[in-house]
């Protein structure tokens, strides 16, 4: 197999999926449960290698993955360095004992996530992945302060596990496991001046959900639980790429602060740099923070971090961990991420985030500035959505449908994001390089133009 050229251009040559894509979605379908894959005519791929932004399908096309995989290649698909430190590791340990025995490699990551954690988090659990992470922080969070209740906000998106989709907004992931999910949770919106609560003024949104918080601290609901912890994105991801007004964050850790409550930041997907800064949530400091996606550079891992006397409601191990998992702290994915962490660091990549991010709006507010019905293209450092409304006899949510899956047709990858599907969310890695950029806003714009006359 030749190796990619993490600067290659689109090259599609054929209408996707093709016949070797069609081929392995058929053999999925018969082994796969089938809530797992959408699986259509013109909708998915398969993959067969990446490097950089650049996807191979299996059937030889070249395409611009521009969601790094939900997030994840933040500095590109296979970096050799990360790949290499993988490599390594494999031939040193392969497997370790969670929560017994410790591989070295697992206190060097627990040590260098100290080293970068915003003020003192200094304490932290190693997870699997996300939603992992959220259920260690609400656990935390239970047992410092001895509340259930949490407040989370509308549009938020936590995970799936019964405890991160306990405060993950989305009705239509809840739903079906209502009977399971924990009744301890309450619900606020989240600040967005463009689509305010009814009768709000935009200019009052941040003071309006701050005083919804406060009624719930003071006026707990749900029978009266009182809240232990307040669960927030700096920066809502698969909410549609939302960025909240800048006094939001440091007002609501005031608010917990002066009340008492522990503030846990979600840091899963905007961390590590994503948003232009090495965290979202910039000079504030949550009691505890979850970080993922990024983190392992490819590999499955997420950690919790928090201070250490918030940490310490855990209690000194006694031989059995109150949270563990067999695979901890996994050698292999701890060697991954501190490898990504090194190029984080050395290569200043919240930096390029930012300066990479700009130059995107600006692309695609000059190639999509006739657009009809588009609300909002907005976003921070590589987390960009552009939101759209709806028209004629199209809602937002199938014009966006319909220009991701004719943006794949063009070598693009991209997925919708938001309530409704209503955003179509940018997330490229920082390896895109100035022409591939413009090759993809002049693809996206071609695609756009192609689903609104389907």
């Amino acid at each position: 197999m030749n190796v990619l050229d993490p600067q290659a251009l689109p090259r599609v040559t054929m209408p996707l999926p093709g016949p070797q894509s069609q081929q392995w979605l058929q053999r999925l379908r018969a082994c796969e449960s089938p809530n797992v894959t959408a699986v259509g005519a013109d909708f998915p791929i398969v993959w067969q290698q990446a490097r950089g932004a650049v996807v191979q399908d299996v059937d030889g096309n070249q395409l611009l993955d521009l969601g790094s995989a939900f997030g994840v290649a933040l500095i590109g698909h296979n970096h050799p360095e990360i790949v290499a430190a993988v490599h390594a590791q494999t031939d040193r340990l392969l497997h370790g004992m969670g929560d017994v025995h410790p591989p070295a490699v697992r206190i060097a990551l627990l040590e260098r996530l100290q080293q970068l954690a915003p003020g003192d988090l200094g304490h932290a659990v190693l997870c699997g992945g996300g939603s992992e992470a959220v259920e260690v922080a609400q656990k935390t969070a239970l047992l410092a302060t001895g509340k259930p209740g949490v407040i989370a906000f509308a549009g938020s998106y936590h995970g799936l596990g019964h405890g991160a989709l306990s405060a993950t907004s989305r009705r239509d992931f809840r739903e079906p496991f209502s009977a399971h999910l924990s009744q301890h949770v309450s619900w606020v919106p989240f600040p967005q001046p463009l689509h305010p609560p009814a009768g709000v003024a935009a200019d009052r949104v941040v003071e309006h959900v701050l005083g919804r918080v406060t009624d719930l601290l003071e006026h707990p609901s749900q029978g009266g639980i009182p809240i232990g912890a307040v669960l927030v994105e700096p920066i809502q991801g698969r909410g549609g790429s939302i960025v909240p007004p800048p006094e939001f964050l440091k007002q609501l850790a005031a608010l917990c602060r002066d009340r008492g409550v522990l503030l846990i930041a979600d840091e899963i997907f905007t961390g590590l740099g994503r948003t232009g800064q090495l965290w979202a949530g910039g000079e504030v400091v949550p009691d505890l923070l979850c970080v993922g996606k990024a983190l392992g550079g490819g590999m499955p891992i997420s950690a919790c971090l928090g201070r250490p006397e918030v940490m310490a409601a855990w209690g000194p191990s006694r031989g059995e961990a109150l949270h563990t998992s067999t695979f901890l702290g996994h050698p292999v994915a701890a060697a991954a991420a501190l490898a990504t962490l090194d190029l984080i660091e050395r290569d200043n990549i919240a930096g390029q985030a930012a300066e990479q991010g700009a130059a995107w709006l600006r692309e695609l507010s000059e190639a999509l500035r006739d657009v009809p019905g588009l609300v909002e293209l907005r976003g921070a450092g590589l987390m960009i959505g552009i939101e759209l409304a709806d028209i004629k006899c199209k809602t937002a949510g199938q014009r966006v449908w319909n220009w991701v899956v004719a943006a794949l047709q063009q070598g693009i990858i991209v997925l919708p994001a938001g309530a409704r599907g209503e955003v179509l969310q940018l997330t490229p890695p920082v390896s895109v390089t100035a022409e591939q950029r413009s090759i993809a806003v002049a693809a996206l714009q071609r695609a756009l133009w192609a689903a609104e006359r389907a």
